[in-house]
């Protein structure tokens, strides 16, 4: 008899498509293979893929989440404008209410995003993909 792994269910975007790679380069998302997927360990839900800017870098630091600054011992470099990172759900939303969104790749934000952020706001503030290089 032979085991066989059970299949996991396909993760979907806020399009409900599946999900597009977030980014490489640096290396993101919580489990670090580059998508915005999550699970019941990530408590800070890590869904939306962003591509960060300055203002929103500096936003963000100032309500108390550094993104620029490495933290090697996590495996973090920082992030500088033009990253595509894949960030917390509620600190999105935060920054997007004290006025420095960034831009949003829907294509590559995990549909859990939806039950914080409104999809009429990542829609605003939504990239096409190969638009970004």
């Amino acid at each position: 008899m032979s085991f066989v792994e059970p299949v996991k269910a396909e993760s979907k975007n806020v399009l409900g498509q599946p999900m597009q790679t977030c980014g490489c380069d640096p290396m993101t998302g919580f489990y670090r293979d580059g998508c915005c997927d999550t699970g019941p360990d990530d408590i800070g839900v890590h869904t939306v893929c962003c591509v960060v800017t300055e203002e929103f870098l500096a936003v963000s630091k100032h309500l108390g989440n550094d993104l620029m600054t490495p933290m090697p011992q996590y495996g973090f470099p920082g992030l500088k404008p033009g990253d595509r990172w894949c960030v917390c759900a509620a600190r999105w939303l935060q920054v997007f209410e004290a006025g420095a969104a960034c831009p949003v790749v829907l294509e590559a934000t995990h549909e859990n995003t939806l039950s914080i952020v409104p999809f009429e706001l990542l829609l605003q503030h939504a990239v096409i993909p190969d638009k970004l290089h």
